[in-house]
């Protein structure tokens, strides 16, 4: 018999009565469909089946420091077997779901092979948004993924290569020229990375070049760097990056990206900048799994392709399906979406998981409320901003809640360990031992960076 979670009246259910365990199924193993499944652990009378495209939980807040070869990408990624393996109720799959059937209530696979849930936790996350202008990703690549932030890196580092090597000043400043897209904390953090890298880290590495010509520039659409947060820590942040050497421009757009330059317009004004390096940290959207869904089940996309959820994070015509992380639009508090970072996904996969497990008992719980316990985002050595809503902090104590934190939150011990010994490493001898060139293009810089790029 199918089992079908039910909410009649807000949102209680009749108890199990079926001797078949109740068949949980999550897509996605970032951190809100990682923490519904461990959430899982000690139920009794559930099965759930965690499936991923990747075989690894990233933790997306630091890969901007494996862009920049502050750590390795296994210092931030966990394989999910491993993370699960103690749980017994629980199978990992490695798969790409390409479509749900509510009807069947089943899940399908890329190759076809379908797998039935009676609840289904959807948890795939977003993707950077170009605003309409996909065509820019090939010149200006985002952080989101792992093979992402390898692509950046590589970028970064053949950037100065190609310069050591170029005679003509005018080349060889545009190869030292960085722009960094979007005042956000993943804007902000990359750009300070980048300083602390070009100005510290390299200073002694080339003979022709000198690292402290190097440009970095960092551009926001709206008035002000890190906009969800208050003023005064957003000041802090400008200027924190203005002392490393970063020029910040605030109330700037940008219009087009060529293979070696950028047009920009602020107000009336527009200009032109010539660099071979464009990163982009601007703007999020749904992963693809959101046009899906509204296909399947009649649910309602925003413009950034979230959907819209109930209270309790399910869709309001299929109580068993539950949209949580980047790709729920959930406005049922404070009348707007909730952010799209780590803790809202986090405590969504918590919730989910909880109220899975009371409907089953009969027992209705309170609708989602997500807990802000505050923001945070590291501008460089001894630079942060920090604000817990009833406190905020600046600089060197700011750095250090900032480490702490990033450091908790990390899944495996080995990986927490890993990292605070590169950072205390890092910190002590300013030397970032990943500062590692790879890819099929990597011995070839003068096609990369002298003529036109070339794109795998």
């Amino acid at each position: 018999m199918t089992q079908l979670l039910t909410r009649p009246a807000a949102q209680s259910a009749a108890p199990e009565t079926s001797n078949r365990p109740h068949r949980v199924v999550i897509v996605g193993g970032g951190f809100g469909g990682l923490y519904a499944a461990q959430s899982f652990g000690r139920a009794t009378h559930v099965e759930v089946t965690l499936i991923d495209r990747r075989n690894f939980h990233l933790f997306q807040p630091l890969l901007y420091q494996v862009a920049t070869g502050g750590l390795s990408p296994g210092d931030i990624a966990s394989p999910l077997r491993g993370v699960l393996n103690r749980q017994k109720n629980t199978q990992v799959l490695l798969g790409d779901v390409v479509d749900i059937d509510p009807e069947q209530q089943q899940v399908v696979l890329k190759r076809g092979k379908g797998v039935p849930y009676d609840s289904l936790i959807i948890a795939t996350g977003g993707a950077h948004h170009y605003f309409g202008n996909d065509h820019w990703e090939k010149f200006a690549p985002s952080i989101k993924t792992l093979e992402d932030a390898l692509e950046v890196r590589r970028r970064i580092f053949l950037a100065f290569e190609a310069a050591e090597k170029e005679t003509d000043p005018v080349k060889r400043q545009a190869m030292m020229t960085f722009l960094v897209v979007g005042g956000g904390p993943t804007g902000v953090e990359l750009a300070g990375a980048l300083a602390d890298l070009a100005y510290s880290t390299l200073k002694s590495d080339f003979r022709t070049i000198d690292t402290h010509e190097t440009k970095i520039i960092l551009v926001e659409g709206m008035d002000r760097l890190l906009p969800p947060f208050p003023e005064d820590l957003s000041a802090n942040a400008a200027d924190s990056l203005q002392k490393l050497g970063v020029e910040v421009r605030t109330q700037t757009m940008v219009t087009a990206i060529e293979d070696d330059r950028v047009r920009l317009r602020s107000g009336d004004e527009e200009s032109e900048l010539l660099t071979k390096t464009v990163l982009w940290a601007a703007g999020v959207k749904a992963s693809g799994m959101g046009k899906i869904v509204a296909d399947r089940t009649g649910a309602t996309c925003d413009r950034a392709g979230r959907v819209m959820v109930a209270p309790d994070l399910s869709l309001p015509d299929h109580p068993n399906i539950f949209i949580i992380g980047d790709l729920a639009h959930y406005a049922h508090q404070d009348n707007k979406p909730l952010p799209g970072v780590a803790p809202v996904a986090m405590q969504q996969g918590k919730y989910v998981a909880k109220l899975i497990q009371h409907r089953l008992k009969g027992e209705p719980i309170p609708p989602f409320r997500y807990r802000d316990s505050g923001s945070l985002a590291v501008i460089g050595r001894n630079a942060a901003v920090v604000n817990l809503n009833w406190i905020k902090f600046t600089g060197f104590p700011a750095w250090v809640i900032w480490l702490f934190v990033h450091v908790f939150y990390l899944i495996e011990f080995d990986n927490k360990l890993i990292v605070m010994t590169q950072w205390m490493w890092g910190y002590f001898t300013r030397n970032q031992g990943s500062r590692l060139i790879t890819g099929r293009d990597a011995d070839k810089v003068e096609e990369v960076y002298s003529g036109h790029r070339r794109h795998s």
